[in-house]
């Protein structure tokens, strides 16, 4: 993975968050059954799986990576955008500390789950587990936003802009 494939992810995102900007509190916190039941608690729980995976068991940047049920509770759009914002640099740490290691097996416990007992991967399996994870959650905040009467906007990265990112055939010519 490239940090530019990273960028397309983040692009992706900000049209979701944008979107989720323009929810009423209602619309944002309503429980509605699955994923992670509301849309505010699903946005948290994709940022929240880049500081278990990334900043605590990768890099050990913190022993809480995620948070309390009670903090969640009180969340605008703006606090999870500087949730994402962190997690995004945990991303970067990745990508700059383990350029060279990327496959090299990292085994420890997970300081937000202890009683799992330790875990055998790599950087780049866990990178690579958040962005699917994050791509999973967002099609079902996606779901929800048409439960409650939205119309979602395109956030898969083949719609984005050439402008925006650049083809991929262009992004290929670059390196040859």
């Amino acid at each position: 993975m490239e940090k530019q494939e990273y960028e397309w992810v983040k692009q992706t995102r900000q049209i979701l968050l944008a979107q989720c900007k323009e929810l009423n509190g209602d619309d944002f916190t309503k429980e509605l059954g699955f994923g992670s039941k509301s849309v505010r608690d699903s946005l948290v729980h994709i940022a929240g799986c880049y500081h278990a995976w990334l900043g605590a068991f990768v890099l050990l940047q913190t022993k809480s990576p995620l948070l309390t049920k009670e903090l969640i509770n009180t969340m605008q759009i703006s606090d999870i955008q500087l949730y994402f914002d962190q997690a995004d640099a945990y991303v970067d740490a990745v990508f700059e500390q383990f350029s060279d290691n990327f496959d090299d097996i990292i085994e420890r416990e997970l300081v937000w789950r202890p009683e799992v007992g330790s875990i055998r991967k790599t950087p780049r399996q866990l990178l690579l587990h958040t962005i699917t994870h994050e791509f999973h959650h967002k099609g079902q905040i996606v779901a929800m936003l048409r439960l409650l009467g939205h119309i979602p906007k395109h956030t898969d990265i083949i719609a984005l802009p050439d402008k925006e990112y650049g083809s991929v055939a262009s992004g290929r010519e670059q390196r040859s």
